[in-house]
């Protein structure tokens, strides 16, 4: 889940908990809203760190070049 999809969860969780004002028998559209976002939350902090230990991480790449001739000049 990335930065995007997280805060989408948030923001739908946000508007059931606190603009939806309607009502489904067997469902507590308040308490799908605050799981919603705490599912936001996580997945915020959750991509934070996965991006924070990618930069950390580095790859060292070495270049030898060996040439068989001069370089010519052209002038």
């Amino acid at each position: 889940m990335r930065i995007g999809a997280s805060l989408a969860l948030f923001a739908i969780g946000a508007i059931l908990k606190w603009a939806v004002s309607d009502h489904v028998q067997g469902v507590n559209l308040s308490v799908v809203g605050v799981i919603l976002m705490i599912v936001g939350a996580v997945g915020v902090v959750l991509t934070l760190i996965m991006l924070a230990m990618d930069r950390r991480r580095t790859d060292v790449v070495m270049h030898d070049r060996t040439y068989d001739r001069a370089p010519v000049d052209r002038y």
